[in-house]
């Protein structure tokens, strides 16, 4: 399972789960399979821990309502419907849906909820699983991050893949990788084992109240459609040296 794309699938799985659950029951999984994961306690794993906690998140976006167990007694009589807030308890929170860059940035989306369009602004950082509040409406929104421009979000981290030429990733060497922050250096030994994740800390999600940023996780891929070296130079050479700047 590819760490940088997360289908509601997956994240039922990593939790133990076979089809969506209601809160107690995700809830209840999540317990499980978060202390099985600690990295502190024997068969622990630091990233399937992170993964876990991202996974459990998504799932609070899909969970159901489930109706109340049969005990016998007879339904409650039916009372006239109340058009300010109760009405409106039963109905799964609304989704804010978000790209990876808008999380980051933050963004003003419109969002079709309570029979209303609502004009969301949502601040920079948020998570997937966050709630957001407007004044004047009857309940929550909750935000959903989904993949877009080559970027996923789990958490508070950031993936992403980077195509590389099969050589570096034989002989090493000095990488250069553009990401949303702008190009990033890194270094690679000789003779890498695939899959190859690079961690570019700090260049996640935004840190947000008490939760710290997220980093940034790029996944090389070995390409034989790229420039040789010299191809790789003149470009670079190319992009700096513009003709205006040239004029100048």
């Amino acid at each position: 399972m590819r760490a940088d794309s997360l289908p509601f699938s997956d994240a039922r799985r990593l939790l133990g789960l076979d089809a969506p659950a209601g809160p107690q029951a995700l809830a209840a999984a999540f317990r499980a399979a978060v202390k099985a994961a600690r990295p502190d306690q024997p068969g622990g794993d630091a990233e399937r821990f992170r993964r876990v906690i991202a996974a459990y998140r998504l799932l609070q976006t899909e969970a159901p309502a489930l109706p109340a167990p049969n005990t016998g007694a007879p339904p409650p009589a039916a009372r006239p419907a109340d058009h300010t807030t109760s009405s409106f308890t039963s109905a799964p929170a609304p989704l804010v849906v978000l790209t990876p860059m808008q999380a980051l940035t933050g963004a003003s989306v419109v969002v079709e909820a309570w029979g209303r369009r609502l004009l969301v602004h949502v601040p920079p950082g948020v998570r997937t699983a966050d709630h957001v509040r407007l004044k004047g409406c009857p309940g929550l929104l909750r935000v959903l991050i989904r993949p877009a421009d080559g970027l996923s979000v789990l958490g508070a981290d950031l993936f992403m893949d980077w195509p590389i030429a099969p050589r570096m990733m034989r002989d090493g060497g000095r990488i250069e990788i553009d990401t949303h922050a702008g190009p990033q250096s890194a270094w690679l030994v000789p003779d890498m084992i695939e899959p190859v994740r690079l961690r570019l800390p700090g260049l996640g999600l935004t840190a947000r109240g008490k939760r710290p940023a997220g980093d940034l996780f790029v996944k090389l891929i070995p390409s034989d459609d790229l420039p040789s070296a010299a191809e790789d130079m003149l470009l670079r050479f190319t992009r700096v040296w513009t003709p205006e700047r040239m004029a100048a």
